[in-house]
């Protein structure tokens, strides 16, 4: 990398920022991979070569993550919003209804799209609270398809730290896409885990789903091809042509976490990275308010407010102007978000922690 080349300090809640050994490898190759006079954006998904990227890919994703033999590792395109509709029409019969936690935007929005094509029903919705905490209790239904949540919110900051327990015999499933390889998770508790790459492990273009293979037996026939779980993992992923540099970056990222210590090492990264964050908030004296509540806040998306909208813009145009990005918080709750996923450094957050006293000390 040039000398002359610097770096944003990169808060953006997805696409989000990448490690910058991953980005020089994929620059060095970019023309050329691995001899083959070709860039893996060229390359043919049918050849030996991205055959055995994509599953050098899967093989340490489930090194990381412990994924038991019985799940099939998908890789798909859509968003992880097209997981929304995906997952009822796979996954609920028909005339049955689905259990669903509301804790902020993203679970709210799958329940839009659920409803569409047949029965939900809310076990818990967090309005109330501003969407501020996870519930503490939940109101289930023991002949419920799937109970359904999201582990992680980016746009009101809060996370789950402990799965949700669903009756017996109802299988749980979880939109994991930005907490998705920050921490140690226990596969064999889900039929089924999804995340959009773009926060924690990769670009944007690719969906990875994690699928208990038993869950395939409930799929309906007659599925659009493209929607139909049982296609993608029959035909490993490769049906159609799949993001194939999505996946490259993918399986770079895995070999980046690996060397990180693998997912133990990465979570005590983000847990030094997230408290020191919000430490300097609580010791603010109310300048800096975070809005999850203590034991709900998300360690990847630090959502915080100032004393009034004004100051929040010029906190964020000065930030800018040091090459701190992506501060402002989203559009529909306003306020500003930190988004410090795994590849945001700790010197990031101190850059910025640093900046957030003097701007205190400046207009407290």
């Amino acid at each position: 990398m040039s000398e002359t080349l610097k770096r944003a300090h990169n808060f953006n809640a997805g696409p989000a920022g990448l490690p910058l050994e991953v980005m020089q490898q994929a620059q060095a190759e970019l023309l050329d991979y691995k001899g083959t006079g070709m860039s893996v954006i060229e390359m043919s998904h049918r050849s030996k070569e991205f055959e055995a990227m994509i599953n050098e890919a899967e093989a340490d994703m489930r090194e990381l993550l412990n994924i038991p033999a019985n799940y099939k590792v998908m890789f798909m395109q859509g968003g992880a919003s097209l997981q929304f509709s995906m997952i009822p029409m796979n996954f609920r019969a028909a005339g049955a209804s689905a259990d669903y936690i509301v804790t902020g935007a993203w679970s709210k929005k799958a329940v839009q799209e659920a409803q569409k094509l047949g029965a939900v029903h809310v076990s818990a919705d967090m309005k109330a609270s501003n969407y501020a905490t996870v519930p503490e209790s939940l109101d289930l239904d023991p002949k419920a398809a799937y109970l359904y949540y999201c582990s992680n919110e980016t746009i009101h900051g809060v996370e789950f730290f402990k799965e949700p327990v669903p009756p017996a015999g109802v299988e749980l499933i979880c939109d994991t896409s930005s907490d998705f390889m920050s921490r140690p998770v226990d596969v064999s508790k889900y039929a089924y885990l999804y995340a959009g790459a773009q926060k924690n492990v990769g670009p944007a273009g690719v969906v990875i789903g994690i699928l208990r293979e038993d869950m395939l037996e409930r799929v309906p026939e007659n599925m659009p091809v493209m929607l139909d779980y049982k296609v993608q993992a029959t035909e490993k992923s490769l049906y159609n042509t799949p993001p194939c540099f999505s996946i490259y970056m993918v399986g770079l990222v895995m070999k980046w976490i690996k060397k990180m210590g693998g997912l133990a090492g990465i979570e005590a990264r983000n847990m030094a990275k997230s408290e020191l964050l919000y430490k300097t908030i609580d010791a603010s004296g109310g300048f800096y308010k975070g809005h999850a509540q203590a034991a709900s806040r998300s360690r990847m998306n630090v959502t915080f407010r100032l004393p009034n909208e004004e100051l929040e813009d010029t906190f964020a145009k000065e930030a800018k102007k040091l090459n701190m990005i992506g501060l402002k918080g989203h559009r529909s709750v306003g306020g500003l978000r930190a988004s410090i996923y795994n590849a945001v450094e700790l010197s990031d957050i101190e850059f910025l922690v640093q900046f957030m006293k003097e701007f205190q000390t400046k207009n407290g």
